[in-house]
């Protein structure tokens, strides 16, 4: 079940418009080498591999195995895609927060923010703080968080996704208080993680003037009279920029991840 859940997330995240600079149903975004038939061949092929995320989670299996589990869902990734990198990220972020999940059913307790970030932190904390220092051949993201000083995904990790916990789902949850449906209340998460996270997707390719751009964006959708047409128009200048905030789209789609856990309690 969380195997398909994840996978489920990742199809939010994809179908959700408009969404600056990134790939969705209805174009390819600031990308020329994928599209979003791309992106639902490697979801249903990472699809299994969650699940088995999960069930290492449930035994507590140690973060070694998790990496292992992760290492076999990217080469499946690449073999789906033909060598394109869709869900590198995902596959590291969402992984992890499946396995909390895992673990924390296991335990018989409440999939709460607050259960879920202490789960992962008690079962794989230390481990995962170990692996974000480690001086393993980068990635382009990596890369551009060393050479910018941002955090990148492994230090995200290590601190049990603040950006996840504290800026996406509370983003999530005022939209909806605010009476905005789930369309908006999704975009306005987003454009809260662009204003906030340092994304080193948008790093590699535009260096810190591009995150700034991206960041004043994030910021200024609070005030947006009309919250879509300003996300289309973000959408359009991202494009032109050639920036795509691949990070932040990570992080939402862990959000919606552990929004659809929560969804029985609302």
């Amino acid at each position: 079940m969380l195997g398909r859940m994840a996978a489920r997330a990742l199809w939010l995240e994809l179908a959700l418009d408009p969404k600056p600079g990134l790939v969705s149903l209805y174009d390819t975004g600031a990308h020329t080498d994928m599209d979003a038939r791309t992106f639902v061949r490697s979801l249903f092929a990472l699809r299994p591999h969650f699940a088995g995320l999960a069930a290492a989670g449930a035994r507590n299996a140690p973060f070694a195995t998790l990496r292992a589990i992760g290492i076999e869902a990217e080469a499946a990734m690449l073999a789906a895609t033909g060598g394109v990198n869709t869900h590198r990220g995902a596959i590291f972020a969402l992984g992890l927060i499946v396995a909390a999940a895992a673990r924390t059913q296991a335990r018989d307790e409440p999939l709460t923010d607050a259960t879920l970030r202490a789960n992962l932190h008690a079962t794989w904390g230390e481990a995962i703080a170990a692996h974000s220092s480690s001086s393993g051949a980068p990635s382009h993201g990596t890369a551009a968080a060393m050479r910018h000083g941002a955090g990148g995904a492994r230090r995200e990790a290590a601190r049990a996704f603040p950006a996840v916990f504290d800026i996406a789902l509370p983003a999530l949850r005022a939209a909806r208080r605010r009476g905005h449906d789930e369309r908006c209340a999704r975009i306005a998460a987003l454009f809260a993680l662009l204003a906030r996270v340092d994304d080193t997707n948008v790093l590699h390719r535009g260096g810190a003037a591009a995150l700034a751009f991206v960041q004043a964006r994030g910021r200024a959708f609070a005030e947006a009279a009309d919250p879509l047409a300003f996300a289309a128009a973000a959408h359009r200048d991202f494009v032109a920029w050639r920036l795509s905030p691949g990070g932040s789209a990570d992080l939402l789609a862990v959000a919606l991840f552990v929004d659809s856990l929560q969804e029985t309690r609302r």
